[in-house]
């Protein structure tokens, strides 16, 4: 072989290399460039309803509705709870869900979410007993508590309050489901900007309870939502209604693309 060829092969190899290098590069990049939006939950909810969790089955409705995000689930048991620096600082929105473990959420994180929503717009969903979440009361500024939380019901019925709300979209006028556990007004929380979805329980005892089930807020320059059914008795997060509505509130929540 001549030394001219040998410095053909050369020069060819390195630019077969150049090619995959940058078409890894880029496939990197196109991934990091999309849309992300994190589930948490804590990994308290009884497997025979939600068998990876309740984040995993939020994170499965998301896969299914918004095709071109990047959907992270994350819990508490993972090293930073899941959401180190680097995954919170591209997240478009988080979605939390917590019931039995919110005193041991590190407030380190907390500050950091709360940074995140109010300094750099990072939509914020938060779910059912998620109320009482290190980062909901931290974002909401008050004592975050309903009137009342009894399991004496039945079936819940969700009516769409705000009908031209886009958490609202797709979603009929009104639907029900299976649910146990109520929540009743008031809640201890600033004005709501809209109030998206209104409730009736049946009771047990043939009584109905009303309450406000879907609320919104601007915090700082982020965006905020709040969905009161979900307890984790309750397969409510496999409900299409529900997965829509959540959908909407990610893409209502995310801020606008600069």
């Amino acid at each position: 072989m001549t030394s001219i060829e040998s410095f053909r092969i050369a020069v060819l190899s390195l630019a077969a290399i150049g090619i995959v290098v940058s078409s890894t590069t880029s496939k990197a990049q196109e991934k990091t460039a999309k849309r992300c939006v994190v589930v948490w939950s804590e990994g308290t909810a009884p497997t025979n309803i939600y068998p990876h969790d309740i984040n995993a089955a939020i994170a499965e409705g998301l896969k299914t509705s918004l095709k071109d995000w990047e959907v992270v689930t994350a819990g508490i048991d993972s090293p930073d709870h899941g959401i180190p620096d680097a995954l919170l600082n591209r997240a478009d929105v988080l979605i939390w869900w917590g019931h039995k473990k919110h005193g041991a959420v590190k407030d380190d994180l907390v500050a950091k979410i709360e940074k995140r929503v109010k300094e750099d717009g990072m939509g914020f969903i938060s779910l059912h007993s998620s109320h009482f979440a290190k980062p909901n009361k931290k974002l909401m500024g008050t004592a975050c508590s309903w009137g009342a939380y009894v399991g004496d019901s039945t079936t819940l019925k969700i009516t769409v309050k705000d009908a031209d709300h886009p958490i609202a979209k797709g979603i009929p006028k009104e639907f029900s489901m299976t649910h146990n556990e109520r929540y009743s007004d008031p809640y201890a929380v600033p004005e709501a900007k809209s109030i998206v979805f209104e409730g009736v329980a049946d009771l047990k005892n043939g009584k109905k309870d009303e309450s406000k089930q879907g609320f919104c807020w601007d915090v700082g320059k982020g965006k905020m939502f709040y969905f009161q059914p979900g307890h984790e008795t309750n397969p409510i997060f496999f409900d299409e209604n529900v997965r829509k509505i959540i959908a909407n509130a990610v893409l209502w929540a995310a801020p606008e693309k600069k």
